[in-house]
């Protein structure tokens, strides 16, 4: 028996916090808790979730465990079961289509990407939202010299410059050239892909996996010699054919991608 002179027994094993399951059924708001985005259910499926903000802008979030708050509480949100109530017409990015409203004057903030693949990709899935945002997305060949391009646009509060770099992880080439860009109006984004082609989800396009392409050979000759696609232009073009709206891309590549834009088109 225990002496009421003591407390609880510290050695008792604790309870197990139980993290709440919620369906993440179209209106419902919560906060994402790693950036602190705050938003209704748009869309969601089995991996990622979409969330429209108070302005309007959609941020697309993987469903990770007890990765958002629902009314100050952490929650594990799930793709719902059942049917999905219709919703209204979105883009292919996921965001509401804005009907009868004729694309806006391109500002003067930029969007750039590496190179042709990455800006036709950004466009299949973001072109409507660019064009009613006046959003113009150039192509650059490679990064090599991106602080000098960045000086030579000369950004400022209203011409920001935001850029997409393939391959932007730690120790690599393309994360000593970013660090070279500190102006305050830049924003440098990026995703760990070798290529953009990695970042279409490789069901999209048909495939178990993106090949392992040995090193010194040109990646997008190397997948397509693997794969039986012939020459670099006819992969990209099964590529792209595949990529209908955001459901196609990896989550690094739309994050990435919808930053920039929210960057740029800061008011």
């Amino acid at each position: 028996m225990r002496s009421r002179q003591y407390g609880p027994d510290v050695t008792a094993p604790k309870p197990r916090r139980v993290i709440e399951t919620v369906a993440a059924d179209p209106g419902l708001v919560v906060e994402e808790i790693t950036t602190g985005w705050c938003g209704a259910v748009v869309e969601c499926d089995k991996e990622r979730v979409s969330l429209e903000d108070r302005h309007g802008k959609v941020r697309v979030f993987p469903l990770d465990p007890a990765g958002f708050l629902l009314e100050g509480r952490t929650v594990t949100l799930v793709r719902p079961v059942g049917p999905v109530p219709v919703a209204a017409r979105r883009t292919a990015s996921g965001s509401l289509a804005v009907q009868g409203v004729r694309a806006r004057v391109a500002r003067g903030s930029r969007i750039w990407v590496e190179g042709k693949h990455d800006a036709q990709l950004v466009e299949r899935v973001w072109g409507d939202d660019l064009r009613i945002e006046g959003v113009v997305v150039e192509a650059l060949d490679g990064v090599d010299d991106l602080a000098r391009e960045v000086a030579t646009f000369r950004p400022s509060r209203d011409r920001r410059l935001g850029v997409l770099v393939d391959h932007l992880v730690a120790g690599s080439k393309e994360s000593r050239v970013v660090a070279a860009v500190t102006d305050p109006n830049v924003l440098v984004t990026g995703h760990p892909y070798v290529d953009v082609w990695q970042a279409v989800k490789p069901a999209a396009v048909g495939i178990a996996a993106w090949p392992v392409v040995p090193p010194g050979r040109p990646w997008k000759e190397g997948v397509c010699a693997a794969l039986g696609w012939g020459e670099s232009w006819e992969g990209w073009r099964r590529v792209l054919a595949a990529v209908d709206s955001y459901a196609e891309l990896e989550v690094p590549l739309l994050q990435s991608v919808e930053r920039l834009i929210d960057f740029v088109t800061e008011e």
